[in-house]
């Protein structure tokens, strides 16, 4: 069997990083702002004060800019797939694709639909009307988001599949158990909330600039409370749903677990100590200069106190065997393909349940052909591929702790900003008020560390113990991934430099500049172009 060349795979991931990093920029402040334009247009309705109109409109443009990026950034990524991991797509397009379908067809659609009236409708619904219109785009945005976490959930467990021999495809069986996984389910609320975080810091850090240099007072300083008690809701669910997600993941993932921890070997309850910093060395299987905080990691991570959490050596010890049975599983399949021997059948639904682990030897097997291996050989290649079931450790336990750092200092953060804002003393406090502003983007980089710490923690696999990442891409050139990678880099830093020049301008001018014609004038987020109704855009 021909593989793909390794500079092809490590281009196509690098891609992907990227425009899955990119993308990742812009979707979290969608789904959060999508739910604080809701609520203040609510508080707007109910009490009938324009001030919470004009609020609404000003971030909506705000909205409206990160929106529109963010659906470009999205449309090339669903295009990678088959692209660049045409392999991938064959092996796991069933399972994979049914949830995109949905998310494209449901959830995107109604949100695109309805966010045209968000924006142009405001003298045109009544009040009630377009406060529903406001909702459905909140509710559209957070589908989207269900739809495509439960497809990556099924990449991190695929639920709900099993493998035909008659497609060679891991084929969906039950719809109910993908959709219901309990990795998506957390990891949606865990991935939605996170992204509340991100737009309550934008509105607080936006609110606090203009509260520094004492303009838009009256938007700023409501918007600045209504996003503190946004932010500290969110950032409390945000930590409670991480941490039952690890818990999914201990009993799923365990040795992804295990890189973002740092275990090596299997601990001894209830002393061990969660590692505050390490220096991971992967190739020597051992931390350097740990520094701990004891009786905190069993508990944390099992969440009893006398649980042991088994080491990533034992797993890798545990690995041989498995291999040994996917190995059989590939090479029966292979033989079954051209014998249709009962037999031959009958051995592969024996060994069925490691087939990914034979795929996985298939890169150390003589030749890179299973058929090749033969008692002689095959304890040498079990041996060479016990060490891949393990994921870059020093990437995930960096990634995580900043990702946990990062939300702790959120929960102080917005503790802090309830208290000066409730306590009407924001202006007493200009050393906070800078501190909100260089906080902005402070959510995003946590949440692209979070999506790190998923993906380089699921490796080797692109569908967790059932293909391996280096089987998934598609046999294109090395002088075509690089020339796609420059020009997705270059499309996409345009694009994120496009977004920073209209936030920052629509930030500096302020509501008024945008608000051209004062009360009840439709704020439109073409605006920021230079393009108003007068000139006949709508």
């Amino acid at each position: 069997m021909d593989l793909i060349n390794p500079q092809v795979v490590d281009l196509s991931r690098f891609q992907f990083a990227l425009t899955a990093l990119y993308h990742f920029m812009f979707v979290p402040l969608t789904l959060g702002l999508t739910f604080f334009l809701a609520a203040i247009e609510t508080v707007y309705v109910i009490t009938g004060r324009r001030i919470y109109k004009e609020i609404t409109q000003f971030w909506g443009t705000i909205f409206g800019i990160n929106f529109a990026l963010g659906v470009a950034t999205g449309i090339t990524m669903e295009f990678e797939f088959g692209t660049n991991w045409s392999l991938y797509s064959h092996f796991f397009g069933d399972m994979f694709g049914t949830p995109l379908a949905i998310e494209g067809l449901l959830a995107f659609f109604m949100e695109a639909t309805f966010v045209g009236l968000m924006f142009f409708g405001w003298d045109r619904l009544s009040k009630g009307a377009h406060l529903a219109v406001t909702w459905l785009v909140a509710l559209g945005s957070n589908l989207s988001a269900l739809w495509i976490l439960i497809a990556n959930g099924a990449m991190q467990d695929p639920q709900g599949g099993a493998f035909d021999v008659a497609t060679m495809r891991l084929q969906l069986q039950d719809a109910v158990a993908l959709i219901f996984s309990e990795d998506a389910q957390a990891k949606f609320v865990h991935t939605s909330v996170a992204g509340y975080v991100a737009a309550s810091m934008l509105v607080i850090g936006i609110s606090a600039f203009y509260i520094l240099r004492r303009r838009h007072l009256e938007l700023a300083l409501r918007s600045f409370r209504m996003a503190t008690l946004f932010g500290i809701l969110s950032i409390v669910c945000v930590i409670t749903l991480g941490d039952a997600l690890g818990e999914i993941d201990f009993h799923r993932q365990p040795v992804k677990v295990d890189a973002m921890e740092g275990i090596w070997t299997t601990t001894h309850p209830p002393q061990e100590p969660w590692l505050l910093f390490a220096w991971p060395d992967d190739a020597e299987q051992r931390n350097y200069l740990e520094i701990g905080i004891p009786y905190v990691l069993t508990p944390l991570v099992t969440h009893s106190f006398n649980t042991p959490i088994t080491g990533m050596k034992e797993y890798e010890e545990a690995a041989a065997p498995r291999i040994r049975n996917g190995i059989n599983a590939v090479a029966a399949l292979q033989r079954y393909t051209q014998t249709q021997s009962p037999e031959d059948l009958r051995l592969f639904k024996d060994h069925a349940n490691d087939l990914g682990y034979g795929f996985l030897a298939i890169k150390n097997a003589p030749e890179q052909n299973l058929q090749a291996i033969n008692d002689t050989n095959i304890d040498a290649v079990v041996k060479a591929t016990q060490p891949d079931i393990l994921p870059n450790v020093w990437v995930t336990f960096w990634a995580f702790r900043i990702m946990v750092g990062l939300g702790f200092y959120f929960l102080l953060f917005f503790a802090f900003a309830a208290l000066f804002s409730l306590k009407r003393d924001l202006m007493k406090h200009p050393l906070f008020l800078k501190l909100c502003v260089y906080s902005i983007p402070t959510p995003i980089i946590a949440i692209l560390f979070g999506w790190i710490v998923a993906e380089a923690g699921r490796q080797p696999w692109s569908v967790w113990e059932n293909l391996p990442t280096f089987l998934a891409a598609s046999n294109h050139s090395v002088a075509y991934m690089a020339f796609s990678l420059t020009g997705f880099a270059l499309m996409y830093t345009a694009f994120f430099i496009v977004e920073l020049y209209l936030m920052f301008r629509v930030a500096r001018t302020g509501p008024v500049a945008e608000n051209l014609a004062g009360h009840g004038n439709n704020a439109s987020p073409l605006d920021v172009f230079g393009l108003s109704a007068k000139q006949g855009v709508r």
